[in-house]
């Protein structure tokens, strides 16, 4: 254990940026496809949603709205890309993963079709939709698909660098993008890599591994524990698949104790991709934050976060626990 009396190094508190993430995205979509003509961009009736109205408006021959009809989005989106052309299918995350999941299945994962997918208002920032849309198994069920990558930008930096990476790729993505998030965890200068786990802070005693809106969470936690003279080690999972095992690997060698906080079910998700690494390369204790098999419901975020025990006072209490203090 880290000696009390050490000057614990705090990170930044998470702020926010002036422009929703979704309009981030919007202006990097049309500015790439201003560049690469062979961009497509498929909607599910929710062009103003996610911010790709004003591609619509640019480019209306390269943008198809196919209504309330995910699955047949999916099946269009296959045959574009297998035409050569870089189809993104965006819908909120239930109707991008689950409501059309055999399509995905079958016409782009077995096809090897790389497919860009993006599911919009991930976990509990769907908020006021309500259970109906508040997606808690999404990146577990696209996660068990051979060929996927899926990928949780956390904020509009973390975007913009993995942004072409994601267009680019040569196997289908899933995105889950934050809609109308204006976190800001990142001061822009950092680089992010697609299957690269990206060190926030390192330490010694304890590693707490975040994704997406639970970053925000995990950086208070980290504080509040760093305010302790206890040595965390933070890091930014924000690629699910495919898992950056030679980092969890080594955290659980180095600090011995793991927390993973995620913004989704803890089945299947973040938190069980860590335990699956450690219990078959280095055996330690990980501790889980997120939604404990329950469906969601309406309300604002910081009440669910409170609700399904997300806060960083949970991860807190979780590395508190897992270290004997």
């Amino acid at each position: 254990m880290s000696n009390k009396n050490i000057e614990a190094r705090k990170l930044p508190l998470p702020t926010q940026d002036e422009r929703e993430i979704r309009d981030v995205y919007g202006e990097l979509l049309l500015s790439l496809a201003e560049e690469d003509e062979r961009i497509v961009v498929l909607n599910a009736d929710l062009a103003r949603s996610d911010s790709t109205l004003k591609f619509k408006e640019r480019f209306p021959d390269r943008f198809i709205d196919v209504g309330v009809a995910e699955a047949n989005m999916m099946g269009i989106a296959a045959g574009l890309a297998n035409m050569g052309l870089i189809p993104i299918a965006h819908s909120f995350t239930p109707f991008a993963t689950r409501r059309a999941y055999d399509q995905i299945t079958i016409s782009i994962a077995y096809a090897g079709l790389p497919v860009k997918i993006v599911g919009t208002d991930p976990g509990v920032t769907a908020e006021l939709n309500g259970g109906t849309h508040m997606s808690f198994e999404d990146a577990g069920i696209m996660r068990n698909l051979p060929n996927m990558v899926i990928v949780e930008p956390a904020d509009t930096h973390q975007l913009r660098s993995l942004f072409k990476q994601i267009i680019y790729h040569n196997r289908p993505v899933y995105t889950r993008l934050y809609r109308r998030r204006k976190d800001r965890f990142f001061n822009g200068n950092e680089n992010f890599e697609i299957g690269k786990i990206f060190t926030m802070k390192d330490g010694k005693d304890i590693t707490i591994i975040a994704s997406g809106l639970m970053v925000g969470q995990s950086i208070i936690a980290t504080n509040m524990l760093e305010d302790e003279g206890i040595s965390v080690r933070l890091l930014n999972m924000h690629t699910l698949k495919p898992v950056d095992e030679e980092t969890i690997v080594k955290a659980a060698k180095e600090t011995g104790r793991i927390v993973v906080a995620e913004n989704h079910s803890i089945l299947n998700g973040w938190g069980s991709a860590v335990c699956e690494v450690v219990t078959e390369y280095y055996p330690v204790p990980v501790a889980r934050i997120g939604v404990r098999d329950h469906f969601g419901e309406v309300g604002l975020t910081d009440f669910l976060l409170e609700k399904y025990k997300m806060t960083a006072k949970d991860i807190y209490t979780a590395a508190k626990k897992l270290l004997n203090i």
